[in-house]
């Protein structure tokens, strides 16, 4: 037993334990990027909540539901890449599932996931609105004529406000989730050649 006061065993100064405290570097990056990619599936689920909200006149219509205070607001009506894109929140749940088992194959579903119902409905929603954008942000005459208003705000240019935050957050979740995947995979060569 070491004692606190005690005399130090000679030829030491007492830093010789840092050999033997290493943690290998794909359990570094593996605990980095979980905590990372934890905080990606928090953002994406609080721009669910904003999807979920332009989508309630939607729903309640087709659930035959009447607010009045969300009908005074005139939503426009959804096109099906924004309930695609809806779609993508169960995927952070099978991320989730992945990153606490270390599990590979979830992970991977979790990744193709992300970019079939997250990445190509906002690819989409760039791709359909970029007229409009580009007219107004032109400033071509009678551009209001042409472009879809809501509130007063050009509703194209709304969208790729939200297509620029959700591509952030699904960017990253790849990006992280890529780190997750090569350390897991590092990981199971090391056992094997043991």
């Amino acid at each position: 037993m070491a004692s606190r006061g005690g005399v130090m065993v000679t030829g030491t100064n007492g830093a010789d334990y840092q050999h033997r405290e290493k943690i290998a570097a794909q359990y570094q990056i593996s605990a980095l990027n979980k905590s990372r990619l934890k905080y990606c599936v928090f953002f994406h689920h609080v721009l669910f909540l904003f999807m979920l909200a332009k989508l309630s006149a939607d729903i309640l219509d087709k659930l035959d539901i009447f607010i009045l205070e969300i009908e005074e607001l005139q939503i426009p009506q959804p096109l099906w890449w924004e309930y695609i894109w809806c779609l993508s929140l169960p995927l952070s749940f099978v991320g989730l599932s992945a990153i606490k088992r270390n599990n590979i194959a979830y992970l991977r579903r979790y990744i193709y996931g992300i970019i079939g119902m997250g990445v190509l409905p906002l690819i989409y929603c760039v791709l359909h609105y970029c007229t409009d954008v580009w007219s107004y942000l032109a400033q071509e005459e009678d551009y209001e004529d042409e472009i879809m208003m809501w509130q007063d705000y050009p509703y194209g240019l709304l969208w790729y406000g939200f297509v620029l935050l959700a591509s952030q957050v699904h960017i990253f979740q790849l990006y992280f989730s890529y780190n997750l995947l090569k350390a897991w995979r590092s990981r199971g060569t090391y056992k094997k050649r043991e």
